[in-house]
């Protein structure tokens, strides 16, 4: 599975109903996160949550597709945080199905050469504190804690990560 496709999500109905399949896969997330329940995921929570993300200045969301056509991944990038101006990765899921498959890895490659591609010098994230094996992902390609801080939206404690790209 080395060949991934990037696509604007469009809120089809089809679409919603495979992202909110995506997060279900993802209960660990889910709990951490706090804003879906793992065993009832809701397509228009899912829904709602996204579009909210969309209509961010210089936000994107994409799904990662296989070239048959399966959903992978969803992505949340931002091109220019309002508070540092670096590009931001807002959330990288991967099929729960698909863990440990490289997917992931392959998602943050495209990201970091979409940013390198576009002469950026970095690209941070937050990662929530109570997911560990999110934290052992990102140190494990690289990336660095810069600052411990809760996010904008839940006030959730997180770990700021940077990753120089130069």
């Amino acid at each position: 599975m080395s060949t991934l496709f990037l696509s604007p999500l469009r809120f089809s109905p089809q679409e919603i109903a495979e992202v909110a399949d995506l997060y279900a896969s993802n209960p660990e997330y889910c709990r951490a996160a706090s804003e879906h329940d793992p065993e009832h995921v809701r397509a228009e929570r899912v829904e709602a949550a996204l579009r909210e993300e969309a209509r961010t200045a210089g936000c994107e969301v994409l799904l990662a597709r296989v070239a048959q056509g399966q959903l992978v991944g969803l992505l949340c990038l931002l091109d220019r945080h309002p508070t540092d101006g670096q590009p931001w990765i807002g959330l990288l899921m991967v099929h729960g199905s698909l863990h440990r498959k490289g997917i992931g890895r392959l998602l943050v490659d495209l990201i970091e050469e979409r940013f390198r591609s576009q002469n950026r010098d970095g690209i941070r994230l937050a990662v929530l504190e109570n997911t560990p094996s999110s934290l052992a992902f990102w140190n494990s390609l690289g990336w660095q804690e810069i600052d411990r801080r809760t996010d904008n939206l839940h006030r959730r404690p997180c770990i700021v990560m940077h990753k120089q790209l130069t």
